[in-house]
């Protein structure tokens, strides 16, 4: 995940934060119960083999301390949170026998959700998820285990397998939970979480340090909490930025919708109009495999394409019969219009408003404002082109009927190459053929994106 989340990873976040809120569904709480389920298992297969023994306890309180500190610092990451326990875990797996390190993860885990769940701010239930959080220290205990050795006394090779055992392990079990409760590709959470395994590398050469002074100098179990108030601040600071950036995401959405509304209180046609082709342009977008971004920008432009509209007199748009070449004219204008509109709002909507500017150029260059030809047409512009034709063949107007549905395909066929993009108009019919003939423009779309979707 990068440092300025993509539009992807914000709809993730959003969901994620969605989700943290509200109680297990029935799908998450039966993944979280074979998680636990298998977590305590292994709990109790390292405690025959390896039976705890006497410890010191000081060290050991010391070191769940400031565990329960380091849980409370905080990384959002698009499926979840990372936290920075690895300074206070690797003192931990030195301080206190094998078999108890799980448990001792798993009591600091929950301590630190307790605030949470006590306020109402996070439901009872997602305590559960502690265990299944917890399998990352299965692995060094093991490894330790079944090498039947002390971690004071393992040489660099068999810390560094534990090392691996750790992340790895946590990594598994993570993923396959992510992937059974929310779908997510095994590839595209790697992608996302190999910075935070990264800095637990990191993280680690510090804790390794301050674990090998523990015992004969208790104290300085505490020396990670300077680093650990720094990246306290870091964790702040970077959850502001996320959530400034979604509910900056949620104004532009809620701005263009209230927009949509206008659109439709101005005129109910072109307000239906515009709804309809953001159904049939997202699905064509997604087809032709357009970026997060451009796949927003169409979303967004296909609803506002005649936002520019409203600034035409009533008389011209409700006009029943043919415009003159002056009324021509002024209904060319709200292209123009349209994007001075968005140009107002800022941010990526000024990138709307130039797809708006020219969603009526032509692929032969006849098109307007600008004349614009082939590729020079932004291609969220060459969409919604096309659907924009298809669904107001394929709508009933004040001065004729619906085209069939034959007749308007053979209608988009003809001006391939000369008004639409050939590329776009080929993928767009195919979606058209995958469907069955349907009778209106809503059905249309309806239809495609069913047809997409299977």
């Amino acid at each position: 995940m990068s440092f300025s989340p993509t539009i992807n990873e914000q709809r993730v976040l959003a969901d994620t934060r969605r989700r943290t809120a509200e109680p297990l569904v029935s799908r998450e709480l039966g993944c979280e119960i074979a998680a636990a389920a298998g977590f305590l298992a292994c709990v109790a297969g390292l405690w025959v083999a390896q039976p705890p023994e006497a410890f010191a306890l000081v060290p050991a309180a010391l070191c769940l301390a400031v565990l329960v500190v380091a849980t409370k610092v905080s990384f959002e990451t698009p499926f979840g949170f990372t936290v920075a326990t690895q300074l206070a875990f690797v003192p931990l797996v030195f301080a206190v026998p094998g078999a108890l390190v799980p448990l001792a993860v798993v009591v600091a885990l929950a301590l630190a959700r307790l605030p949470e769940i006590i306020s109402g701010d996070v439901p009872a239930r997602r305590l559960l998820r502690t265990l299944g959080n917890s399998w990352f220290s299965i692995g060094p205990v093991a490894v330790f285990a079944l090498a039947g050795s002390a971690p004071r006394t393992a040489g660099p090779t068999l810390l560094m397998l534990a090392l691996f055992a750790q992340l790895g392990l946590d990594f598994t079990v993570s993923a396959i939970r992510t992937w059974i409760e929310r779908g997510a590709s095994l590839i595209v959470q790697l992608r996302e979480m190999i910075w935070v395994y990264g800095i637990d590398v990191a993280l680690s050469v510090i804790a390794l340090i301050v674990a090998e002074d523990i015992h004969r100098t208790p104290i300085a179990t505490l020396a990670p909490l300077p680093l650990l108030a720094l990246l306290a601040i870091f964790a702040r600071e970077r959850r502001d930025r996320i959530t400034s950036l979604l509910e900056l995401s949620n104004a532009y959405r809620g701005t263009a919708l209230v927009l949509g509304d206008v659109i439709e209180a101005d005129d109910r046609y072109t307000g239906e109009h515009c709804r309809s082709v953001v159904a049939l342009a997202v699905v064509l977008a997604d087809r032709l495999g357009l970026s997060a971004d451009e796949l927003r920008n169409v979303e967004f432009a296909a609803l506002l394409h005649d936002v520019g509209k409203i600034a035409i007199p009533k008389e011209i748009i409700n006009k029943p019969g043919t415009l003159t070449a002056q009324e021509w004219t002024v209904i060319e204008t709200h292209t123009v219009e349209g994007q001075k509109l968005l140009d107002r709002i800022g941010g990526f909507m000024q990138t709307v408003g130039r797809i708006v500017r020219s969603h009526h150029e032509r692929w032969d260059g006849g098109g307007y404002p600008d004349g614009l030809a082939g590729e020079q047409i932004p291609v969220e512009a060459r969409i919604i082109s096309c659907c924009d034709s298809w669904n107001a063949m394929r709508s009933d107007r004040s001065y004729r009927k619906a085209l069939p549905h034959e007749a308007a395909r053979a209608e988009l066929l003809a001006n391939s190459g000369g008004q639409f993009d050939p590329h776009i108009v080929e993928i767009f019919l195919t979606l058209v053929d995958e469907a069955s003939t349907a009778t209106s423009p809503a059905s249309d779309a309806a239809v495609i994106g069913t047809a997409l979707a299977l």
